[in-house]
This record gives C-alpha cells, structure tokens and sequence, in this order.
C-alpha cells in the first residue's frame, strides 16, 4: 500500500519504532445491497476499502476519497460502524505501526467500479451471501454496517 508522505516523513526521525495513527475502514453498499471490494496487491487478498486520513482531514472525508481513489466509485459517508484499536503491524520493512480503526458505512452514488490505482488488483460488487474468501476483520465490519446496531466499540471491562 502507498505509504502517505507524511508518515515517511516522520520515519526520518522515529526510525521504525511504533506509530500510533488514525484508519479508516469505508463498507460501500450499492442500491442492490452489494459491497464493494478490493483485491489488494501487497497480500492478494480481498478486503474493504481503506486509508489514513492526511492530518487534518476529516475521517469521513477520508473514505470518500480513499473509495474514489482506489475503485472510481463515488459515495457518501451514511454513519459510523465501529470504532477499534487494532492490533500493532510489523510491516515487511520493518516499520510498526498500530492503528485505530474508524470504519463507516456508505452509500455508493455514482462511477463505475474498477481499479483505479495501483493499490488494488481487481475491485467488485459482491452479494453479502456470496463474498469471497476473506478476513475476519473484514466480515465483521461488513455485518456491523448491515445491521442498525450503535456503533460498535470494545466494551470497558469491569472495575
């Protein structure tokens, strides 16, 4: 995946300590109920449509344009799903990186799906009953923006 300018720019002095940055997850319905998809080129996997918002931006304004830029698909930020600290990434450069997920359900509104950049090998529309193989990460995010649940976050643990 691109890695944004900013965070290398950081790299120069933090080296590949660990960096704790926002992430957004977009799950994109069509007007049939389908989800959108990527097939991403640094694993081959299929996976929801995300990105790290540029500072300042707006994470809502970060699906959007993460979804565009990666499918040339065009939606709307409807609410958010769930709000998540995942767990650290060692990255095969060794750089770590740790990231708190918001991820938010949208409404696709215009474009074509394709594969718009060079960070996806194949983009498509899925059946929610028929999603190719996946990552659990992934068909939780797709169930929790499915349902009309509260935004789902880790529950505090009693004291």
């Amino acid at each position: 995946m691109a890695t944004p300018e900013f965070i290398r720019s950081l790299r120069v002095s933090a080296g590949q300590q660990l960096l704790w940055l926002p992430g957004v997850t977009a799950v994109v319905f069509d007007d049939e109920g389908r989800v959108l998809l990527g097939r991403r080129t640094d694993n081959g996997k299929w996976s929801l449509i995300g990105g790290i918002p540029e500072p300042g931006e707006q994470p809502a304004v970060c699906a959007v344009r993460e979804v565009q830029e990666e499918t040339a698909v065009h939606c709307v930020a409807e609410r958010v799903v769930l709000v998540e600290a995942l767990e650290p990434v060692t990255y095969p450069n060794g750089d770590v990186c740790q990231y708190m997920d918001i991820t938010f359900r949208c409404r696709a509104v215009g474009g074509e799906a394709c594969v718009n950049d060079d960070e996806s090998l194949d983009v498509g529309w899925y059946e929610v009953d028929a999603l190719p193989q996946m990552d659990e990460f992934a068909l939780h995010r797709i169930k929790q923006a499915q349902s009309d649940t509260p935004t789902w976050f880790e529950p505090i643990a009693s004291l």
